[in-house]
This record gives structure tokens, sequence and C-alpha cells, in this order.
């Protein structure tokens, strides 16, 4: 590829995870609901998330995922928006930590390129992620899908393009970071950007699409610059 002038990178599970652990989420998100859990996180774990459509909120990713659940273990479907919204709800109170390597990968990439962040949560949500990182000011453009209503989330070309514009940067001679394979890679492909996937999960035999470069950290995202 054409020597990098510029770095994209994902929010949530990228550059940050949420300072709170699965069983915690679990069971705070029913007390939120006040229903008896019917499923266990590792039925939850046992869900390919790249199998799951697309969708352009957290709130709705965990919708389809909970729908998928309980479809699996035989519980009632009805209860997923409600535990969507609760389990959302559960990870914006909690505080945010940088994903292991990333801050790294982070102070790498602004050193010496172009940065900018594409997120699918709004501006106010994500901003307060940013602040309590001590990233705010970290990007030379940010573009947060969810507080434009004309602007598509990802894995639509559009927010890309617009942090390349912000950027005044070549797709060519961008890479987008992501731990999302359709949100993130898919994106950025269709962009024309190239793609640095940092999975959190499973990684299947033949990802589709098949990213530029997959990483096992975003620490390890400068030997691919």
């Amino acid at each position: 590829m054409p020597a990098t002038e510029a770095v994209c990178f994902d929010l949530d599970d990228t550059l940050c995870v949420p300072d709170v652990d699965d069983a915690e989420l679990h069971a705070a998100a029913f007390d939120r609901v006040d229903a008896d859990p019917f499923f266990t996180w590792d039925d939850v774990n046992a869900v390919d998330p790249h199998s799951l459509p697309t969708a352009g909120t957290l709130e709705g990713f965990f919708e389809n995922l909970f729908r998928r659940v309980a479809a699996d273990v035989g519980g009632d479907p009805a209860h997923a928006p409600a535990l969507a919204e609760a389990t959302a709800a559960v990870l914006d109170d909690a505080d945010p930590a940088f994903r292991e390597g990333a801050q790294e990968a982070l102070r790498y990439a602004r050193d010496r390129y172009e940065v900018a962040l594409v997120t699918q949560g709004p501006e106010d949500r994500q901003s307060e992620k940013l602040e309590a990182l001590g990233i705010a000011d970290a990007f030379d453009a940010t573009v947060f899908c969810a507080s434009e209503p004309d602007l598509a989330p990802k894995p639509d070309p559009a927010p890309f393009r617009r942090a390349l514009a912000d950027l005044d940067a070549a797709a060519a001679e961008t890479v987008h970071v992501g731990d999302s394979l359709r949100g993130d890679v898919a994106g950025a492909h269709g962009a024309g950007l190239h793609s640095a996937w940092v999975p959190t999960g499973p990684v299947p035999e033949a990802p589709d699409p098949e990213p530029t470069y997959l990483l096992d950290s975003p620490g390890d995202l400068p030997e691919v610059l």
C-alpha cells in the first residue's frame, strides 16, 4: 500500500472498553428490567457477532444480540429491547478504560500522522469517554455518526469520507482501526481506506470482508504502518 498519511480510529472496543466485567453487566441489566435471567453470559458469548444484522446504535446491536440468544435458549425475545436499553445504560454508567495496547497505538499514530475518530455513538456520550481517558484533544477530526441525522452510520462509507474530507487525506493512504468486521472493516473498504481489524472475540477462518491487516491487539498497529 502507499505510504500512510492518516489513521482513523473507532472508539468503543477499539480504543476503550467499559470498566465492568461480564457478570456485573449481565446482573445489572436484568436488575434494571426487573426480570429473572433466562440466559447466561456464556450464552451471549456463544453468538457470533458477525452473524447479526448491522445496527447503527449500541442499543440496536444488543437488541439483535439478545433476540438471537433468546431464540437459541428458548427465551422470550420480547425482553430484548428493554434488556438492550438497560445494558447500554449500564455501559454508559461504567468508567471507560483503555483497551490493552490502545493508548500506545494512538500515541504512535498521533506522533506521525493525521488522526481522526469515527464512532457510531452520539457526541455527548462519546465526548465524556474521551474526557475521562484524557484524549479529548487527541484527534485532528471527529465524526460522531449518531449526532448527525443526515449521516448514515458505519458500515456506510459516508462517515469515513467525512473524516477524509476533514483531514484532507487520500483514502488510499489512510488506515482505519476498528473492532467490528462488518462496521469498521466493510465501511472502511467501501470508502477506499485500508483496514486494521482488532477483534475482541473469535476470528472466523475466512473473515468476510478480509481486512488489510488482522491484529491481535491495537498495540500491534505500529508494525503495519
